[in-house]
């Protein structure tokens, strides 16, 4: 009997690392990762330092599994990029808004910041996690969405405000913290900040649309 329990045991546990490696991307061969770049040349791993090699390999270890987006450029000072990807990560991947509401956060800095790349990147991912597509073609637009959730509305006016104004106002501070709490304010700081970044290093490299992909943003006024 216990040798049957034990047996069953054993099958059980087998089963659900089979389903956990099936639903965990594998890591892809550093050697046969390709980085995509415009005024900041693809570096390869074969011509990589020791620092940006480890930097690539915690990039293809972390959520990510994989380069796209400013890595390549943040591989020129390799430390400081270990260091942002990590942020990056975190305020992407691990923060304490839903991911509905840390996409819009993302989406509205990339609006601001006129990025066609991470744009297009996140403007799928804000569909995917429950944004409407009214909302986003608004905000690609330049325009205050006419519908959106209640806690769509805070997060859209607290973004917006701390884009074009460089701070908030007291009612606007008062909504975001009601809803999501301090430490949910900090993430969505957080996130903004990391996207910042990302635009300028992105839109300064003039990193190049997905093969097939359209620009959807025009400039602001």
């Amino acid at each position: 009997m216990r040798f049957l329990l034990l047996s069953a045991a054993m099958i059980g546990l087998a089963a659900f690392a089979h389903a956990q490696a099936k639903a965990s991307p594998a890591t892809p061969n550093p050697a046969d990762v390709k980085f995509s770049g415009d005024r900041f040349k693809p570096l390869t791993w074969d011509t990589m330092t020791p620092a940006q090699k480890t930097m690539t390999q915690h990039l293809l270890d972390g959520d990510r599994h994989g380069v796209a987006g400013p890595f390549n450029v943040l591989l020129r000072s390799p430390e400081m990029g270990d260091l942002a990807q990590a942020f990056g990560a975190q305020a992407r991947f691990h923060s304490s808004l839903p991911p509905r509401l840390n996409e819009l956060a993302i989406i509205l800095t990339s609006r601001f910041w006129t990025v066609q790349s991470e744009w297009t990147a996140h403007r799928r991912a804000a569909a995917q996690a429950g944004v409407s597509e009214e909302t986003i073609q608004a905000i690609a637009a330049g325009q205050r969405p006419a519908k959106m959730q209640p806690d769509e509305e805070v997060v859209y006016t607290f973004g917006t405000e701390l884009l074009k104004n460089h701070g908030v106002s007291d009612a606007t501070y008062a909504a975001a913290v009601k809803l999501l709490g301090e430490r949910g304010v900090v993430d969505m700081i957080s996130v903004m900040g990391y996207y910042q970044l990302v635009a300028m290093l992105l839109n300064v490299d003039r990193y190049p649309m997905p093969a097939g992909a359209t620009p959807e943003l025009k400039p602001l006024p």
